[in-house]
């Protein structure tokens, strides 16, 4: 455990930032936390951070502490709302990299219009628990090596769900898949914790636009209606057209947007 001392100015007592654990560090006051900071490998490769402070002292300490200690670029996510944690990443050297809209998805039919919409032909739809593990992986590993070629896919949504080492399904019972005789087409999963949320819906690039995502979606939201939920929630980049004309079209709004800060 290490500390380091810090005059704040505050009521002439020093703040002393400590190093309670490989990458977890404490503000104390007089022997009170005032303040928390973490950082974590994501599972696409990333180092984020976060800094929960009582005031901006503390988290200016914090930040200077961790940035000192961890390797670049590092990465952390605010919510848009929150215009001091903002600014105090700001003041640590952060710019923002991209925006990611909350949106909440109705799941009603009715109202997504989606009742009637049925995959193109040839393609059906495999619900969520029933999908076989090693096409499953396929089609995941193909999308993933799809967008790593042209936008990268450090421009999806942050994924936080922990994984092994290499390993990225999580969960197969998650998944529901667009299944063609010989292969698995596109996939859409759905985690259920304290509410729904659509983590990702993604087709190959060779047969998109054939109204394969709009079908995994009505699939996925109509399952979620017949359970009870009336919402889902996605995240969604704010330059990725293609996904904001897909959940707009079907009455999503809009309700929240995070910042991804990078330095």
């Amino acid at each position: 455990m290490d500390t380091k001392p810090f005059t704040s100015g505050l009521g002439g007592n020093a703040v002393v930032i400590t190093r309670v654990a490989d990458r977890q560090w404490h503000a104390l006051d007089d022997d009170l936390v005032v303040g928390r900071a973490h950082a974590q490998h994501r599972p696409d490769g990333r180092l984020f951070v976060s800094i929960d402070a009582w005031h901006d002292v503390a988290f200016d300490l914090l930040a200077e502490a961790m940035l000192a200690e961890l390797p670049s670029p590092l990465y952390t996510l605010v919510d848009e709302a929150d215009v001091e944690l903002t600014a105090g990443w700001r003041r640590a050297g952060f710019s923002i990299r991209r925006r990611e809209w909350e949106y909440v998805v109705p799941t009603d039919p009715r109202v997504t219009g989606l009742d009637e919409v049925l995959p193109p032909p040839g393609v059906t739809i495999v619900p969520s628990g029933r999908a076989d593990e090693s096409l499953l992986r396929e089609v995941d590993r193909a999308i993933r090596d799809e967008v790593e070629a042209t936008v990268g896919w450090q421009s999806m949504p942050a994924e936080v769900v922990p994984r092994p080492e290499g390993d990225t399904i999580v969960d197969p019972s998650k998944y529901a898949v667009a299944a063609a005789p010989d292969r698995y087409l596109g996939l859409i999963r759905v985690v259920r914790v304290k509410r729904p949320r659509i983590g990702l819906v993604a087709v190959r690039a060779g047969e998109q636009r054939r109204g394969i995502a709009r079908a995994l979606l009505a699939h996925a939201l109509g399952t979620l209606h017949h359970s009870g939920a009336t919402a889902a929630w996605a995240e969604v980049q704010e330059s990725n057209q293609a996904a904001t004309a897909l959940f707009d079209g079907i009455g999503a709004r809009p309700m929240s947007s995070n910042l991804e800060l990078v330095r």
